[in-house]
């Protein structure tokens, strides 16, 4: 019997739990089928009757009767994608973020993967570029929807230079093969200044567009580049200017798109907005937000939710400093949700910019803030409390990307740490101190 998927945790009160399922045991098979991946899991055991076969940590085979009910989760999570491991990337983008990642940071970081099974499961942009025809066929097949595709261009020459891989000029057949197919796709477009802007953006968007309803949104975010490019082609940022080019246009293609789709269908990131100095759109046009993952609506949901708190909010609170932690590019916007809130007496918020010196001052978005650059620039707190979003930090854990942890940026700044998740209410409650609903939860 083939090695099958490792068991890496197991939900508490879950199915897997009852039958004494145990992180390290080996899902081996499903009514008889063998489990290569994530896929054969998810596919296999949603039935509601089925006989799982596992392999325990002391080597003994378990054959357990699975009865369950039609929407009911077996309750387990593997430690890899599948027996074969990510699928790898083979392309060459002039912008892959991951080859301007600074040496000497965790392995995982230089992964280069580009696997469809992580994009319907966790809403990761893939290629194609990279899929063999066997891949396609099982895509189909198993009907996978929704995809989360990386377009950049639709012209072949341009997605080829900008890739640097030959089989990205087949973007077009694909995205058809797809649609016909009937599965629900997801697009973005890394705009990159004097590559695939203007002429070939508005090319890009009208054939993706053309693709509905198949193709339901169109994300545009625009390129991040860091200081450590040694080798890499030479590529600018997008200007305000530009930027502000960009989305004029796009409130055209917006409207247009509204009429015939009941969609906006083309969004853009909020950096766009905040670099431009342009207000956010509102809540509704941003529909069902499609591409919240690809930081596109973040902002304004995340602003929404904090209105929904204000009714909440006690009126005094025991005297509380705060020192509210993020980068360039959301610090006025963070300034300005502060200064929408109402009076609490006894707390004083400051909001600390944090410039990126760790991957160069291009890079201005929160989630790449880390230790070393926030300690210096933070300064002795004397025992006052800084706010933190997790989205510095590792998933599951409370390590920045620089490898140092919440603990040492404490010590070094002499400061409490409030880590927030990335969500109104959160941010709330560790703004003040209290439990939405609660008392104080400090």
């Amino acid at each position: 019997m083939p090695n099958g998927l490792k068991v890496s945790a197991v939900m508490k009160n879950s199915i897997a739990a009852e039958m004494e399922i145990e992180p390290g045991d080996e899902i081996l098979q499903v009514d008889q089928h063998n489990i290569q991946d994530i896929l054969d899991l998810q596919y296999w055991t949603a039935e509601e009757e089925f006989t799982l076969i596992i392999q325990k940590k002391n080597h003994e085979i378990w054959e357990l009767e699975i009865v369950k009910e039609p929407e009911e989760l077996l309750g387990i999570e593997v430690s890899s994608v599948g027996r074969d491991g990510l699928m790898k990337c083979r392309n060459n983008c002039v912008f892959c973020f991951v080859r301007q990642m600074p040496p000497g940071m965790r392995s995982t970081l230089y992964d280069l993967d580009d696997d469809y099974r992580l994009s319907v499961n966790q809403g990761s942009y893939i290629t194609l570029s990279n899929l063999k025809e066997k891949d396609f066929q099982r895509i189909i097949n198993m009907h996978l929807s929704p995809l989360y595709i990386s377009v950049h261009a639709w012209n072949p020459v341009v997605r080829e230079k900008l890739m640097r891989n030959r089989q990205a000029g087949k973007l077009a057949e694909q995205i058809k093969r797809l649609a016909e197919a009937g599965l629900v796709l997801h697009t973005q477009i890394v705009l990159v200044p004097d590559y695939n802007d203007r002429e070939i953006l508005q090319e890009t968007v009208e054939n993706l567009a053309a693709f509905f309803p198949q193709v339901q949104s169109i994300g545009i975010v625009p390129v991040g580049l860091t200081k450590y490019r040694d080798g890499l082609p030479e590529l600018r940022t997008v200007t305000p200017e530009e930027a502000k080019e960009v989305l004029d246009i796009g409130i055209e293609w917006q409207q247009k798109y509204r009429k015939r789709t009941g969609l906006n269908l083309v969004y853009f990131s909020d950096e766009f907005y905040m670099l431009a100095g342009r207000d956010l759109p509102s809540y509704p046009e941003y529909d069902d937000f499609p591409q919240l993952e690809n930081g596109i609506g973040m902002a304004r949901k995340f602003q929404e939710e904090i209105r929904m708190c204000l009714c909440d909010l006690p009126r005094q609170i025991p005297e509380r400093k705060i020192h509210l932690v993020t980068g360039s590019s959301a610090a006025a916007y963070f300034r300005s949700r502060i200064a929408e809130l109402p009076a609490i007496q006894g707390v004083h918020i400051t909001v600390h910019e944090i410039g990126n010196r760790f991957f160069g001052p291009a890079v201005t978005v929160a989630g790449l803030l880390t230790a070393q650059d926030i300690a210096p620039q933070l300064g002795d707190l004397q025992g006052e409390y800084f706010l933190l979003s997790r989205v510095m930090l590792r998933a599951g854990e409370e390590v920045f990307l620089d490898g140092y942890d919440v603990r040492w940026l404490a010590e070094q700044v002499n400061g409490i740490p409030v880590v927030v998740e990335n969500d109104g209410q959160s941010f709330i409650e560790g703004l003040f101190g209290i439990t939405i609903g609660g008392s104080e939860n400090e």
